[in-house]
């Protein structure tokens, strides 16, 4: 199922099809340092792949999709609708290092933040990351305004929140 599409890249259900390319960039020490996550075995990426398919992938409080490249069928990374720890809507995203720097995570952000506010009717979205991952804060800053940051002890980091209230978001886009 597609959920949302841009003028590069389609939003899509998980598929096991997507399992070695998941695997490029859950086993890749440079993406996963930036969450700040544990490298994956092969083994373990597979598994978490699979957990995530089998989960219902319809928005709800944490739902994971493949990001792709329009007409191209290749998986580039994840993205996701979450509730920070507040029970907040919140946003994320995760690409393939060799798709850094072309601009896919600001087209994701955008893609995410609209339909997250036209589609789905939230009121705020939030993002939370690493206060060390600098190409993340540099793409969220595009939209968004940092209001907080706190120390993660579950991934035991700084992170720094960013938040968008819909009214801003329909004031920047008119």
């Amino acid at each position: 199922m597609i959920l949302i599409e841009t003028d590069r890249l389609i939003i899509r259900n998980l598929r096991e099809l997507d399992s070695a390319d998941y695997y490029d960039m859950m086993g890749n020490f440079n993406v996963m340092r930036l969450i700040p996550r544990e490298v994956m075995t092969r083994e373990e990426s597979d598994k978490h792949l699979k957990n995530l398919i089998d989960t219902d992938q319809v928005v709800s409080e944490k739902n994971v999709f493949g990001i792709e490249i329009r007409g191209k069928d290749e998986f580039i990374g994840i993205c996701a609708f979450l509730k920070n720890n507040e029970k907040e809507d919140e946003i994320g995203c995760r690409l393939r290092e060799k798709f850094w720097s072309q601009g896919y995570g600001t087209e994701v952000t955008k893609g995410l933040i609209s339909y997250g506010f036209e589609e789905l009717k939230m009121e705020k979205i939030t993002a939370d990351v690493d206060a060390r991952n600098l190409n993340s804060i540099h793409t969220l800053r595009k939209f968004m305004n940092p209001t907080k940051e706190f120390f993660n002890e579950k991934d035991n980091c700084m992170d720094r929140r960013f938040e968008l209230l819909k009214i801003d978001w329909l004031q920047q886009n008119m």
